[in-house]
């Protein structure tokens, strides 16, 4: 599935840091006008509970790719820096992660001179703002020649794009425009970059990984009312825990920072949802796997991402709960209780649907 988060913020706030923490690329930090791309392999301990039943080959996690994107500097939207870079990048994603220093380090000087995340978080909006402008005012301009032939189709988009960009120039994200829901093909064919979901995450030192600290308490009463997601983490401890190959000493370092998991693990569960994901399950001697699907989707749909013979030629779906999986130990104690379920085409997958698909092609 194509569907990519990018890692966004101001230079020097720890973002690639992080990025290497939780993929499986190796970028270096601070350096580079090149967006680095790597996958998130995404944490569900479901799949080790099914494969204690199963006891298969391997186990294949749900991925997410990941884009690392060059750091933002202002007047990136006028090109300064690598700035038509940085926003050409972001707007092949599906959703941003926007990371903001919310730590000192007198070795690393803040690129606005101090630490303020509720100020960066507002320069990174006013660049991406300025951006989705210009779009829309070329759409503008389009629409008018159009609106010229007396057609009412073209002067209602108008209206539609006028108060558009008159919420943005009151330095308004798109994702907060109002429009009803037959409008708002008017605007998705622009691939504004504030319509983008966001999740914010607040990058502490090592001390605040638990609790937080000042920076994030001022960047979250700042959000108060948005119902934006903030996570928060310590990047610094993270990198040095992604080093450690060995779980038991994992376990000691989380333990000693006051950590029931990494950090990274919250983020990229928040990210999942973030891109209206969830996740359903194969399972057999070969691999226990789980499959990664928009939230609404089919069983055919669902199919067709295990492979394209399988949405083509797809009979019927045979589903077992998760829960119901886990209680009873086997597909056949599950069948026996009755929990076993014949779905066809049109039925909705669920999170942590187990899930065999017939199919003749």
């Amino acid at each position: 599935m194509p569907l990519k988060c990018g890692i966004v913020g101001l230079s020097l706030t720890g973002k690639t840091t992080i990025f290497n923490c939780f993929s499986n690329a190796r970028a270096q930090a601070g350096g580079g006008a090149r967006s680095n791309i790597g996958t998130i392999h995404v944490p569900d301990p479901r799949l080790y509970e099914i494969d204690k039943y199963i006891k298969s080959a391997k186990v294949v996690q749900a991925t997410v790719e990941i884009v690392d994107i060059p750091g933002l500097t202002k007047g990136g939207s006028q090109g300064e820096g690598i700035g038509h870079k940085f926003l050409a990048d972001i707007q092949q994603t599906d959703a941003i992660i926007h990371v903001l220093r919310c730590f000192d380090e007198d070795t690393v000087p803040h690129i606005e001179g101090s630490v303020n995340p509720v100020r960066d978080r507002e320069i990174v909006d006013l660049e991406l703002q300025i951006r989705d402008l210009d779009m829309v005012m070329r759409k503008i301009q389009r629409v008018e020649k159009m609106a010229k032939s007396g057609e009412r189709e073209p002067k209602h988009i108008l209206e539609v794009l006028h108060k558009l960009k008159d919420h943005l120039e009151n330095f308004q994200n798109a994702r907060t425009y109002t429009i009803p829901e037959e409008d708002r093909k008017h605007i998705t064919d622009m691939y504004l970059l504030t319509a983008k979901p966001v999740l914010y995450v607040c990058n502490v030192d090592d001390g605040s990984a638990t609790t937080g600290n000042a920076y994030t308490d001022a960047f979250k009463t700042s959000m108060a009312g948005e119902g934006a997601e903030i996570v928060i983490v310590a990047g610094k401890l993270e990198a040095e825990i992604a080093e450690l190959d060995d779980p038991e000493d994992r376990k000691v370092f989380l333990a000693d920072a006051g950590l029931d998991e990494p950090g990274v693990n919250r983020l990229i569960r928040a990210a999942y949802h973030l891109l209206n994901l969830h996740s359903f399950f194969t399972a057999g001697p070969k691999e226990v796997r789980a499959w990664t699907i928009r939230k609404g989707e089919t069983a055919q749909q669902a199919a067709g991402t295990i492979h394209s013979d399988l949405e083509r030629g797809f009979i019927r779906a045979e589903v077992m709960k998760y829960d119901d999986f886990i209680r009873y130990g086997s597909e056949h104690a599950v069948k026996e209780a009755g929990k076993f379920h014949v779905e066809g085409k049109n039925y909705i997958v669920e999170d942590g649907d187990i899930m065999h698909v017939r199919f003749n092609v």
